[in-house]
């Protein structure tokens, strides 16, 4: 059976990224190794390495005066390097679900964190708008899609201090301007690569501003002025990451991308909205994510939950449950899931409806 992969991440990739990501680890550009077991200072991987940077800068606009990483650690090790390097006396933090929190706890190891909104209270089911953040902030840090609950702030905020964004499962699916940020980060798992990198773009004139000793590894300056090769950088996802990027180009690039995004994510949004089984965990349609959206049984069938489940299940679907902290089913809809596969959750969807 055909299987639909809804999962949170790691998650789908393009097949194009995946047939020819194991073509070269059988066999890298007929050289008779595998990308697997060549040297990261190889010739053949330093071109991988530089055309993966170039395509980063390309498709994203990014301007001059910034240095695109690859590094180990995933976005987890970036919650505790942002504050190492950028927080000298006080950082603002936005407070919009798991992976903020998380960011939040460890940058209070480093000084005063202000936390200037959060959904905490009604479990983060919306992103919070009515706050300030503090003029003399040495930074101000938000997570721009939240993959538990299902929201997203899809645009580049204006922000009067330095902006830095974690975008672990948003990045690529939208227009943005990297101007605004001195930072911007992620795990490679939702839109880029498999699990084993974290991608930054990072401003780099934005560094050299705290007063601490920060550790060689845990020190950007280090990873820029080596170009990513400060140690043995992780070859198998930078060159996964290539294809994935190769790909995004081959499509049209990112205004491409975001207008299937925004199609699929109508399709099923629309769909929950149509049936009387399902109701979005997220209100307002401005906070709902085009990368994951999250949603419950309605009231009158609660109880149909695990039943449905069972149903996705039979029908190849999987993926779709829930994170526990909130329950319901999540779809992850990142760049690489065409729409027909969205069709296939929206038509059982229709299907258990009309069972009962």
């Amino acid at each position: 059976m055909k299987k639909y992969n809804f999962s949170a991440g790691p998650s789908i990739l393009s097949q194009y990224t995946i047939e020819n990501t194991a073509k070269g680890v059988l066999n890298l550009n007929g050289s008779g190794l595998s990308v697997m077991e060549i040297s990261h200072r190889s010739k053949d991987f330093m071109a991988i390495l530089s055309e993966a940077q170039d395509l980063f800068k390309e498709l994203l606009g990014i301007p001059e005066g910034y240095s695109i990483l690859f590094l180990h650690g995933g976005a987890s090790l970036q919650f505790a390097m942002i504050p190492y390097n950028f927080l000298n006396k006080k950082a603002a933090y936005l407070d919009t679900g798991t992976w903020a929190a998380k960011a939040i706890k460890e940058a209070k190891n480093f000084g005063e964190v202000e936390v200037v909104g959060s959904s905490k209270n009604t479990i983060y089911n919306y992103i919070p708008k009515d706050y300030s953040v503090p003029a003399d902030a040495d930074y101000f840090h938000i997570t721009t899609n939240n993959t538990i609950y299902g929201t997203e702030i899809k645009k580049d905020l204006d922000c009067k201090v330095p902006l830095i964004a974690d975008m672990s499962s948003d990045i690529f699916s939208r227009p943005m301007d990297v101007s605004k940020y001195i930072m911007i980060y992620g795990g490679a798992q939702k839109n880029l690569a498999p699990a084993g990198v974290a991608f930054v773009i990072i401003k780099n004139d934005a560094l050299g501003k705290v007063d601490r000793n920060i550790p060689t590894m845990l020190n950007y300056a280090t990873h820029i002025n080596s170009d990513s090769m400060f140690n043995t950088p992780p070859c198998l996802s930078i060159y996964a990451a290539l294809h994935t990027l190769r790909w995004y180009k081959q499509l049209g690039g990112i205004e491409v991308m975001y207008k299937a995004n925004i199609e699929k994510s109508e399709l099923l949004y629309n769909e929950i909205a149509r049936n009387k089984m399902f109701v979005s965990n997220i209100a307002d349609e401005k906070d709902r994510s085009i990368m994951n959206v999250t949603f419950v049984m309605s009231e009158n069938y609660k109880d149909k939950e695990s039943e449905f489940l069972e149903f996705a299940t039979s029908k190849g679907i999987v993926g779709i449950k829930g994170h526990r902290s909130v329950g319901g089913f999540r779809a992850s809809i990142y760049n690489a899931m065409p729409i027909e596969t969205v069709g296939v959750l929206t038509n059982a969807m229709k299907e258990f409806e009309s069972k009962n």
